[in-house]
């Protein structure tokens, strides 16, 4: 076998699976749990991704409201026993505007200071939303009555392939300009898989002159054929190549994690080269792909004196 001698020149490539920018910042979504059983496997997720130190944490609110309590409970409860910034869901459905005044004011109190301010879905039973008699009727009319009781950190919903309900593009991005300028801080967007759908829906937002952060929302795949059910609800589109990469897996569930985490860290360097530096997971509350994933882009535990 023939050396290669020292002084012969050596071409430089880059790592293969390069870490993102030092100053990247996540968050996480969680869902608050229905018994007791879940209500561990949730705090087990909390515990395990809390040494990432996200900017946030948010709990998300069921349709209709019919998790507010639950809702209630967990965010409180994070603010309390972690160094987690929780932020709560808000919803216009089901609730008059008293009743979620009273609720956005008890959160004040409480000091939790970030709402993630939603028109909600509709009821169970439900098909298509209709405003509550005395109710906050759109997120833009929930967003400034939020602002009337405090100076909330509010973040909003945006829809990089146009809500299933609105009329059009122009009429979805319209409505999140009203979002914004009722006093939102922030947009996080629907969940997508292809890297260009974000960029496109982000040069449309800064021509409307929509200029706060727009992060996008990254999904993990665990489960292919529930991605494609949350697709279907909220006009998110699967691109063929996603399809293919998850093709006879079904009951490869340890295979689909390895391959949904490199797919999700992928797409979160393709965005991070294009000046994206803040990405939103939404977990399922597993914590474990999660965590995979912001280890894969470099986000790590702060090491602790000696440690």
């Amino acid at each position: 076998m023939t050396s290669i001698p020292a002084t012969e020149p050596r071409v430089a490539f880059p790592p293969i699976v390069p870490a993102l920018p030092r100053d990247v910042k996540v968050s996480f979504e969680f869902f608050p749990p229905k018994t007791e059983k879940m209500e561990a496997a949730l705090w087990d997720a909390i515990k395990t991704l809390e040494p990432l130190a996200p900017s946030f944490v948010s709990v998300t609110y069921g349709a209709g409201g019919s998790t507010r309590e639950r809702t209630h409970a967990t965010v409180v409860r994070i603010l309390r026993e972690t160094a987690l910034n929780p932020a709560a869901h808000l919803t216009c459905v089901a609730s008059t505007r008293d009743e979620v005044n009273a609720v956005a004011r008890q959160y004040w109190d409480e000091g939790v200071r970030h709402i993630v301010a939603l028109r909600g879905d509709p009821p169970d039973g439900e098909t298509t939303y209709a405003p509550h008699p005395g109710g906050y009727d759109y997120a833009t009319d929930l967003v400034a009555g939020l602002k009337r009781i405090a100076d909330f950190e509010i973040s909003v919903a945006a829809y990089p392939e146009v809500h299933p309900e609105a009329p059009g593009p122009e009429a979805d991005l319209d409505n999140l300009k009203r979002k914004i300028d009722a006093g939102a801080r922030r947009a996080i967007t629907q969940f997508f898989f292809d890297p260009a759908v974000y960029l496109r829906f982000r040069d449309r937002c800064r021509a409307a002159g929509i200029d706060v952060p727009i992060v996008p929302g990254i999904l993990p795949v665990t489960n292919f054929a529930q991605v494609c059910r949350f697709a279907g609800m909220c006009g998110a589109g699967i691109p063929d190549w996603l399809a293919a990469m998850f093709e006879g897996l079904d009951d490869m569930p340890d295979t689909r994690k390895l391959v949904a985490a490199t797919l999700a860290a992928d797409q979160c360097r393709v965005l991070s080269a294009e000046g994206v530096d803040a990405f939103h997971f939404y977990t399922l509350n597993r914590a474990e792909l999660t965590y995979a994933i912001c280890h894969l882009l470099g986000v790590r535990p702060t090491p602790t004196d000696g440690g």
